[in-house]
This record gives structure tokens, C-alpha cells and sequence, in this order.
């Protein structure tokens, strides 16, 4: 057993650092050097290390580089918009062997299976490999996922998408195993893997954009609901009579939050304050840092937040998506002042730190903790939770998608 355990340690290493020496293997794992000796050469003939050349310099010798051997399994993600679908592929150590970027028809009646079946062909090729060696793919969607029935909603966007049991009609037909999660929630995952929130057991991320989304994670965990709603702020209710004047609010029921943050809502907010812009992104960029545009949009997402943190109470609320991007840390940074007058928590506020396309980089992180706890056990506890729960898996009948 203690064998076992230092093997997964030492797999688990080399996953995180990718090659190292033995030396540095051996500090890194607490053995000795004649044990850490033995553990290479028992990973090695059971096909889970291999050599990945040498580390050279100075006037030492050079010392073999140890790697997971990546060729064991391979994984793909996909964001999935209304406009493209950003795939890639990697094997198991993490290391990226294909990109592809391509529209797809997301219309009602489109064949979306299919035509997701022959971009996932393409990209699995450009890799060097078949689609039939994909142990697991993870597509990020904008839109909530139902875990029982397998349906997305919340998600008028990608309408041929709607009203059917999307992983599992894409993993019997295409012959891989799938699982669809909302893009928020991957953005999530991959701040606790590489972002601000590697260190924080309890956050909330709020994706500000041309729609509104929103992820909560307790205890490393994402907090996806009883129906896969959870986190899906859009809906949710906050006063702000301020909004009267442009037609944003329901007097007796409150301002949806989504109706008062989303990229239509701020270029209306903008224009009341004399700036005109075809984006909230391009509204934000174009006010100065005490322009009171920026007051009153900060005033707004505060007010969806405070239900949040009266709620969960996290330890850290992150901004992301492009309107939050283009704010930056000092919209961020207003956002705080603004939450600190409606709550009594001191709950931080800043911008996720994840550069590029943080929904794909997400969905890859997913997949391959699945497919490293198949292929080596080891298991990644900011990702528990990541496999579609099929036992107990109830079907009701599918009610009508939004």
C-alpha cells in the first residue's frame, strides 16, 4: 500500500512540474534516493514514466529527465458559442497537440451532433490521433446544465443545442465520452487550478459580458444545484430604482440582474450618461476612472454580489468576461466600495487573473482530471465532482427549454 502511495505522489508530481530529475523527484516526494530509484524504474516498466531527455549546464553532469507518460490517454475541450467552437487537444501529461477554431450551426434543426462530430474528427487528426482515442471531451457551454435529464436551458443562444440529452446523444453517437458544463463554472475551475483562487476554498465569480453568469464554489467545490442551476445569477432579483429611467425595471418584483448588467443594459446606462458604445466593453473602455458611468455600473453589479456573499459569505469574489476585463482592477476595485456598503462582510473583489480562452482552459483541466484518476488514480480535489453523476440518475420528462 505504501508502495502504491508513493507511486501516485510521484505521478501526481510529474503531472503538476511536468519532467524532472530524479534528484528533484526525490525532494519532491520525501524518499530516499536508492526508494525514489526503484519508484522510476517500477513506473518506468509499468509504462506510466518515461525518459523525456536531459537536463545539461554547467559543468555536471547531465541528469535524466523523468515525464507521465502523456501517450497513455488523450482529452479534448471545447468552448462552445453561438459564434465558434474553440477545440483542442492534449494527452494526458497536459501537453496541448492541436487547436481548431470553427463556426458551427447552433439554428434549431441543425445537425449539431454531426457537425460537432466532424470538427472533433478534424482536430483529433490534426493531433495525430483518431477520435476513438479521446477518453473524455468536456465542452463549456453558456447555458445550465441539468445533470438528470441531461438538457441545457437558460441557453436561447444555441437553440439546436435544446431539448435533448446532450452528453449522452453526442457520447453514443460519436463514440467518446462527453460532458457538458457551463462556461462560468470551467472559468471557475480553472482559477483554483492556475488563478487567483489556487488558495481559496470559497469564491464567487461573476461573468460580466454580453449576458451575465455567475459560479460559486464551496470548499473547492462548484456548487451546480439540484438541476444545474446554481450560480445562474441572471435571474436573480435586486432593487435599484435608479434603473426606472431606462426601462430596466419591474417596479413590483425588482430589476433582474441580467436586464441591468448585460452589454445591452450598460450601453443604455452608458448613453444616459452621454457616451455611446456598441458594447458595455467598449463603454467602459471609453469612460475615465471617476467617470460617474462607472459609479453607477459598479453600483449595479454590486447589488447582484451582496445577495451572493449574504448567502455564501466567500472569501473572494472574482470579475470576469470582457466588460470586466476592460474595467480592470480599478473597476474592480469601485465594485469593492460599493459591496462594502450593502453587506457587512469585507468580501475582496478583483479580476480573474487566467489570460486567454479561460472557458476551454477550463473544460482541458476537467477532462483531464477524469482521465488522470482513470489512467493513473490520481485523483484532483479542486475538480471532485467533475464526472456526470450517472448513478441514480433520474429521467423525468423533459419539460420545454427556454
Amino acid at each position: 500500500m505504501l508502495r502504491e502511495i508513493n507511486d501516485r505522489a510521484a505521478i501526481e508530481v510529474l503531472l503538476r512540474e511536468g519532467p524532472l530529475t530524479r534528484a528533484e523527484l526525490e525532494l519532491a516526494i520525501g524518499l530516499s534516493k536508492p526508494a525514489t530509484a526503484q519508484l522510476i524504474t517500477r513506473l518506468e516498466q509499468d509504462n506510466l514514466v518515461m525518459k523525456a531527455g536531459v537536463r545539461g549546464g554547467g559543468r555536471g553532469p547531465r541528469a535524466q529527465l523523468w515525464a507521465a507518460n502523456g501517450s497513455l490517454a488523450f482529452v479534448a475541450a471545447v468552448d462552445l458559442t453561438p459564434h465558434v467552437a474553440d477545440f483542442v487537444v492534449a494527452d494526458v501529461a497536459g501537453i496541448v497537440l492541436a487547436e481548431y477554431q470553427v463556426p458551427l450551426p447552433v439554428h434549431e434543426g441543425a445537425d449539431v451532433v454531426g457537425t460537432f462530430g466532424e470538427a472533433l474528427s478534424h482536430v483529433a487528426r490534426t493531433a495525430g490521433i483518431t477520435r476513438d482515442q479521446l477518453a473524455h471531451v468536456v465542452i463549456g457551454a453558456q447555458g445550465a446544465f441539468d445533470p438528470r435529464t441531461g438538457l441545457l436551458s437558460s441557453a436561447p443562444h444555441i437553440p439546436g443545442w435544446l431539448g435533448f440529452d446532450v452528453p449522452q446523444k453526442l457520447s453514443d453517437e460519436l463514440g467518446v465520452d462527453v460532458l457538458i458544463e457551463n462556461d462560468v463554472n470551467l472559468v471557475a475551475v480553472e482559477e483554483m487550478s492556475a488563478g487567483k483562487a489556487q488558495d481559496v476554498d470559497d469564491f464567487v465569480m461573476v461573468w460580466l459580458s454580453e449576458g451575465v453568469g455567475g459560479a460559486v464554489v464551496i470548499g473547492r467545490r462548484l456548487l451546480r444545484g439540484a438541476t444545474g442551476g446554481g450560480g445562474e445569477i441572471d435571474w436573480m432579483r435586486v432593487p435599484d430604482a435608479a434603473t426606472v429611467d431606462t426601462g430596466d425595471v419591474w417596479p413590483e418584483a425588482g430589476a433582474r440582474f441580467g436586464n441591468l448588467v448585460d452589454s445591452p443594459a450598460v450601453c443604455r446606462l452608458a448613453a444616459a450618461h452621454g457616451i455611446q458604445a456598441e458594447t458595455a466593453w467598449d463603454a467602459v473602455g471609453q469612460a475615465g476612472t471617476d467617470h460617474p458611468f462607472l459609479a453607477d455600473l459598479a453600483r449595479r453589479v454590486a447589488g447582484g454580489i451582496a445577495n451572493l456573499v449574504a448567502v455564501a459569505d466567500p472569501q473572494l469574489v472574482l470579475l470576469c468576461g470582457d466588460t470586466s476585463r476592460a474595467g480592470g482592477e480599478d473597476f474592480a476595485a469601485l465594485v469593492e466600495r460599493k459591496l462594502h456598503e450593502l453587506v457587512l462582510p469585507r468580501t475582496p473583489v478583483g479580476c480573474a487573473s487566467v489570460q486567454g480562452n479561460a472557458v476551454r482552459a477550463g473544460a482541458l483541466q476537467s477532462a483531464l482530471a477524469t482521465t488522470r484518476e482513470d489512467v493513473f488514480g490520481v485523483v484532483t480535489p479542486t475538480l471532485l465532482g467533475s464526472r456526470r453523476p450517472e448513478a441514480g440518475r433520474t429521467r423525468p420528462a423533459p419539460s420545454p427549454p427556454e
